[in-house]
């Protein structure tokens, strides 16, 4: 027997979801609260509805409206593919390509938001609603959001492709909401992947999000949420994952790849984690802590810094130097233990130049602790840099994968300045590779073989 409460959007009897899957989908909600009026009815009365996605491409010139809890959007299939790698081949190599779009089930952004456009103006899926109980346990789940294009942003760059600029958001949440999930997305060119405000046991899990200008924006203020075993980047003007004013956040098992400014960036977060993730940039800035971040722990991750193979994006940066640090830490009573953390940069790369590049770097607060960390820093020990690649997938292996040839590089493991104090580094860097105040923080060097 089939369901009044699932709707598959090529068999509704209100628009073409091939030209217009948000008009489609906004009737489906108006359907869906049509039926569903009673709160209180025989223990139930509002249970939602799934709307399905089959696979295929959906042009969206209206944006969806979500004010109703228990709604699942789901497709057969996130569909992603580099559209980065396309636009940056010369076009009369796309006809031997196998694909040149992303697939699945593919919603393809129309939205043409305008400078001065409220902030969720670009959104694809606009979720928002007053009122108690907050909105509730909406899910994502298994389709593709494209955006499509990024556009000239002014600063003269030769492919407006890689700006990274269009105003284009996926999932836009502006609500405090409860219990929301995202899963099995494919989410690529959008200036903004997902942005949230004010989650609450929210659950982003096993996506695909990236060569977006940012891909997760936690903001207002959030707690007891999960971002696990998803692979994405951003663009080098944007966050890969981003929170603000958060509480008991957790990061786990996630594959972050270049080139976002940073990793991880948290303002104001506090108890929060993260864990056994592998994290990997062409820029300083990985790990940022910003403003009061107290109480959370780093732990048991793999950090890579090294320099960008790919010679199309040779030219772009975070506009970070080197002695900002891979790990910037401000905040009180952080622990920071039991990381491996890799920089393999060229001489010539380093800025400023001839400086001594910074790993961990203690900017502000008290009672960080830092331990057991293993930092391996090296160069290659010829003055020949490695050449870039036309290739991005066979330049970025061959640079992950090539560990010969390579000689230790002189770093700065640890650097705690004189406004952070009652600090603990522990066996995170030699005696010479540590700048800190041995009067107002504790420090015990790792010893060095044959020392």
């Amino acid at each position: 027997m089939s369901s009044k409460n699932y709707y598959d959007v090529t068999k509704w009897n209100v628009g073409n979801p091939y030209e217009d899957i948000g008009e489609v989908i906004n009737s489906i909600i108006a359907d869906i609260k049509k039926r569903q009026t009673d709160s209180n009815m025989n223990e139930g009365g509002k249970p939602g509805a799934v709307i399905y996605i089959p696979s295929g491409d959906y042009h969206l010139r209206t944006q969806v409206v979500i004010d109703i809890s228990y709604l699942k959007i789901m497709g057969s299939g996130h569909g992603f593919v580099s559209s980065s790698i396309r636009y940056n081949l010369p076009e009369n190599e796309w006809a031997d390509l196998h694909e040149v779009w992303p697939g699945g089930s593919r919603i393809l952004v129309d939205l043409s938001p305008k400078p001065g456009d409220e902030e969720s103006a670009g959104a694809a899926f606009y979720v928002e609603r007053d009122g108690n109980p907050r909105i509730s346990s909406v899910e994502f789940e298994n389709f593709c959001i494209d955006g499509l294009h990024f556009v000239d942003d002014g600063s003269g760059m030769p492919n407006p492709e890689n700006t990274y600029t269009n105003g284009k958001t996926g999932i836009y949440i502006g609500s405090a909401q409860d219990s929301f999930r995202l899963t099995g997305m494919g989410i690529v060119y959008l200036e903004h992947g997902v942005t949230i405000y004010h989650a609450d046991a929210l659950s982003i899990h096993d996506n695909f999000i990236a060569e977006c200008g940012n891909c997760i924006e936690l903001r207002g203020w959030g707690q007891a949420s999960k971002i696990t075993d998803n692979l994405m980047g951003a663009g080098y003007k944007g966050y890969s994952i981003f929170a603000e004013n958060f509480g008991g956040l957790l990061i786990t098992a996630n594959n972050i790849f270049p080139r976002g400014t940073s990793s991880v960036h948290f303002r104001n977060v506090a108890r929060s984690t993260i864990t056994a993730n592998r994290f990997h940039s062409f820029y300083p800035g990985m790990l940022v802590f910003e403003g009061n971040c107290s109480e959370n722990m780093v732990s048991s991750n793999h950090f890579l810094r090294d320099n960008e193979p790919w010679a199309p994006m040779l030219e772009y940066d975070n506009g970070l130097d080197d002695l900002y640090g891979i790990l910037c830490i401000s905040g009180n009573n952080n622990s920071v233990i039991a990381n491996h953390i890799s920089e393999i940069i060229h001489t010539q790369s380093i800025k400023p130049a001839g400086a001594k590049p910074v790993i961990i770097h203690i900017v502000s607060g008290k009672g960080n602790y830092i331990s057991d960390n293993h930092i391996v820093a090296t160069t290659e020990a010829t003055d020949e840099q490695t050449k870039a690649s036309d290739s991005c997938f066979s330049a970025q292996v061959d640079a992950l994968t090539t560990t010969d040839k390579l000689v230790a590089l002189d770093v700065t493991a640890v650097l705690v300045e004189k406004e952070s104090v009652q600090n603990t580094i522990l066996d995170s860097g030699s005696e010479g590779q540590v700048i800190i105040d041995r009067t107002v923080n504790a420090f015990r060097a790792t010893p060095v073989p044959g020392v």
